[in-house]
This record gives C-alpha cells, structure tokens and sequence, in this order.
C-alpha cells in the first residue's frame, strides 16, 4: 500500500502574469522551482488564495531570479496579476518510508523570493 503526501509547496506565490494563448501550465521561477524541489512537467496543484479556485497542471521553469509565476492556457482564467497561490506536489510513497519524510515547505516573499524554507509546521491550535 502507498499513501500520498505532500511533497512541497510554494506558500504564498504572486501570480505575476497570466496568458490564456499559451500552451498551457505554469512558469516558475527555476530557483524556486529548486528551492521546493520541483521537477519541470511535474504536477502540481495551484490553490488561489483570493477567490478559491484549486486546479491541477504542471510545472515548467521560468527564467532564474526572476520572479515569475505565470498561469497559463485554461488556467489563466482561475488567476490574475496579483493573486496570491499555493502551489503544492505530492508523492506517493509506503507509510514505512513515511515515516522519515519530510515536505520542503518554501515560504516566499511579495517578490516571490525565497523568505524562508522549512521541513515541518507548527501544531494549530
């Protein structure tokens, strides 16, 4: 039996554009892309944070120190400039290897720079 978990995430992305003509995915800075550990073509989840929106692609890089989070085909009708994203993968693994896993968990900052990386969240509540 495997189970799936979370693999990474990107907490708190900026889209910062969105093109409906594209092919379809979404860009990510390529540091971030590392940060997280993401691979490109990876699935990937994009959770928008200001109108709720959760849809399922695939991750491609953008260009290195730049920034970029672009939504695009279909998708960048479910985001525009500005709004905020979670941006998660999972992986599917045996609760034995569970066990001594980890998420890389890469906080960003307004400018979708790496403010902080951790492997754990705090108990809520």
């Amino acid at each position: 039996m495997e189970i799936s978990l979370l693999k990474c995430k990107l907490h708190r992305a900026t889209v910062t554009e969105t093109h409906v003509d594209y092919e379809g995915s979404c860009a990510i800075d390529e540091t971030l892309m590392e940060s997280a550990g993401l691979r490109e073509f990876e699935q990937i989840h994009l959770w928008n944070v200001n109108n709720g929106e959760r849809l399922t692609t695939y991750a491609i890089r953008a260009a290195r120190g730049s920034g970029t989070i672009s939504v695009n085909g279909s998708a960048a009708h479910k985001a525009r400039n500005g709004d905020i994203l979670i941006i998660a993968a999972f992986v599917s693994m045996t609760p034995e290897e569970a066990e001594s896993f980890a998420p890389t968990l890469v906080y960003v900052d307004a400018d979708n720079r790496v403010a902080r990386v951790s492997r754990s969240l705090p108990a809520q509540g």
